[in-house]
């Protein structure tokens, strides 16, 4: 591994020397990245009010984000891997710099939407390389550590969103929120110039660049489809249409790989059971806890009545659970306790059980937060168990020099399972909301200002509630669910592989014409060949070699072979060492 160092006494250092250093600035990178995921979600209505956002301007200053990002992200890994990490991951920072200054000073709706469309291309650009970083500077016994720590600002970023947005809008104007970024990004800036060691795949494949295009535009067709089924309606022609197109291109993406010499994304990784298992687990994770969050903020907010600041304190219980249990190392030993299958069934468990208590224990309209606050604290020790193991999976499932790839894929599936959790719960809230009430209003806001009493504004609320309880039982069925065929995936992997590498013991046996037998050899040792063989290299002859050895150690063994039209096999006796 490039950055291998050794120490005084001869012995080879675990990764680079300043790995975890090294670690510090990527989790910086990274964290500005995330926040800025979810923060604009408490910024809307002020959004709304000092830029005249109607409710479409707002949904696309919030997408404009998510679909660049999760277009170019498998695309932004495999150019990493091509051209560099380093390279790749001080652009990621310089554009992401750029594009919040613009997003600070938009002064109109469609400045702000084309500032966060230019963010996205930073964002995915650091999403990719960090996680690649990571596994560059650090060796296998290492990353399942190093991973959790990125895990663990992965989630915290996501989560605690709502809560520093609310901070910043309570004592500056919304512009805030981006200009904070800034700083950040440059002292990040600095740092990776100065500490982190370049690194690319030494093969230097040819660009993909027609893969590039096919896989940015599905993947940006596709989740455009995703997100804007709640809003247009599932069978609508504007959800139907770039649909059906993501998928055609997705095809053709899949069909072109398979046939290219130099492919973006090697399509034979899915033959890998755990690679499948790592990904059903990735996408189910982000769809629970992407959906959650989305709804939980709006409860908290348009239902109780709480301020930004006070519904993000709220949902921090959750981020700070998988902060604590992370650094204490909790992800990484029930890795090694209970194995990956094991840690990412645990870890689903309490994620779904956690979603099922918001469900069952929030207390609806009366303001009860302790269902809430139990909930949330098991879905942040189940990702804080789940997530370091499903992404060590995947990276470990693909070869080193594809780190930029393997990263692509994991924040992909990151991406499409928020959105499909924000669809898919989104859509079992209204369709419960609107069985439950006769409103004309298309939104929780909307409908509550057009309530013509209190009596039938609480009516409203109450629907809502047990809307937002059907969908989160949803959720916790889906990410259960998700859970257990991740789990049932890699533990099949890990059995065919164990199968794979046990040691032969097998009878000889003639093999086909112009083929070879399976030799038997009996030991209690290493075997070491020792002796001789001859064959006659002739299509109709039979060569045959027999070898014997005496081991400086207690057991002898004898070894046979036979091969037809070939060189004979040798045998040997077992040594002991």
């Amino acid at each position: 591994m490039a950055g291998m160092a050794v120490d005084s006494g001869g012995r080879e250092a675990r990764g680079h020397p300043r790995r975890w250093l090294i670690l510090g600035v990527i989790l910086v990178a990274q964290l500005t990245v995330l926040l800025d995921n979810t923060v604009l979600n408490v910024a809307i209505p002020s959004l709304t009010r000092e830029l005249d956002a109607s409710s479409s301007d707002i949904q696309w200053m919030i997408n404009a984000y998510s679909l660049v990002q999760s277009g170019l992200l498998l695309t932004a890994g495999s150019a990493a891997d091509r051209y560099g990490r380093k390279k790749l991951l001080a652009a990621g920072l310089v554009l992401f710099g750029i594009g919040s200054l613009a997003a600070g000073l938009a002064q109109s709706s469609g400045q702000l939407i084309a500032a966060r469309a230019g963010m996205g291309v930073g964002g995915a650009l650091l999403m990719t390389t960090t996680l690649a970083v990571v596994v560059q500077v650090f060796d296998k016994d290492e990353r399942v550590k190093a991973i959790a720590l990125w895990s663990t600002v992965n989630s915290l970023g996501f989560a605690s969103g709502p809560l520093i947005g609310g901070i910043m809008l309570d004592h500056f104007w919304w512009g805030a929120i981006f200009l904070i970024n800034i700083p950040v990004a440059l002292v990040a800036l600095v740092a990776v110039v100065r500490m982190v060691p370049e690194s690319k795949d030494p093969r230097g494949d040819r660009p993909d660049l027609v893969g590039a295009v096919l896989s940015t535009i599905g993947m940006t067709a596709v989740v455009y489809a995703i997100i804007s089924g709640p809003d247009h309606g599932w069978t609508s022609g504007q959800v139907l249409v770039p649909a059906a197109v993501g998928v055609l291109v997705l095809g053709l993406f899949v069909l072109w790989e398979l046939r290219i010499p130099y492919p973006m994304l090697d399509m034979h990784f899915f033959r890998d059971r755990r690679f499948v298992g790592a990904v059903a687990g990735a996408v189910f994770v982000a769809f629970g806890m992407g959906g959650s969050l989305y709804l939980l903020t709006q409860h908290l907010q348009f239902v109780l009545g709480y301020g930004p600041l006070e519904a993000g304190v709220r949902t921090a219980p959750l981020a700070l659970t998988v902060v604590v249990l992370n650094l204490a190392g909790l992800g990484a030993r029930m890795v090694v306790k209970l194995g990956t299958p094991g840690a990412i069934a645990t870890g689903m468990s309490l994620l779904s059980g956690g979603l099922a208590a918001i469900a069952l224990l929030s207390g609806g309209t009366d303001g009860t937060y302790g269902g809430m606050f139990l909930g949330l604290v098991m879905m942040g020790a189940g990702i804080a168990v789940a997530a370091p193991a499903m992404a060590n999976a995947i990276m470990s499932a693909i070869p080193q020099e594809k780190a930029g790839v393997g990263a692509g894929i994991n924040g992909t599936l990151a991406e499409f399972g928020t959105g499909l959790g924000v669809a898919v719960l989104g859509a079992v809230l209204s369709s419960r909301f609107f069985a439950l009430v006769a409103v004309s209003a298309a939104s929780l806001p909307a409908a509550l200002a057009a309530a013509g009493s209190q009596a039938e504004r609480e009516r409203i609320a109450d629907a809502f509630a047990s809307g937002l309880a059907t969908s989160q039982l949803v959720g916790a069925a889906g990410v259960l669910f998700g859970g257990l065929l991740a789990a049932a995936l890699l533990r099949r992997a890990e059995r065919a592989d164990s199968l794979v590498s046990a040691p032969a013991d097998t009878d000889a046996s003639p093999g086909p014409a112009g083929g070879t037998g399976t030799a038997r050899t009996t030991s209690t040792g290493t075997a070491t060949p020792a002796g001789t063989g001859t064959a006659t290299p002739a299509d109709t002859s039979t060569g045959t070699g027999t070898g014997t050895g005496t081991p400086a150690g207690t057991s002898t063994g004898v070894g046979t072979a036979q091969g037809t039209g070939g060189a004979a096999h040798e045998g040997g006796a077992a040594q002991a060492p």
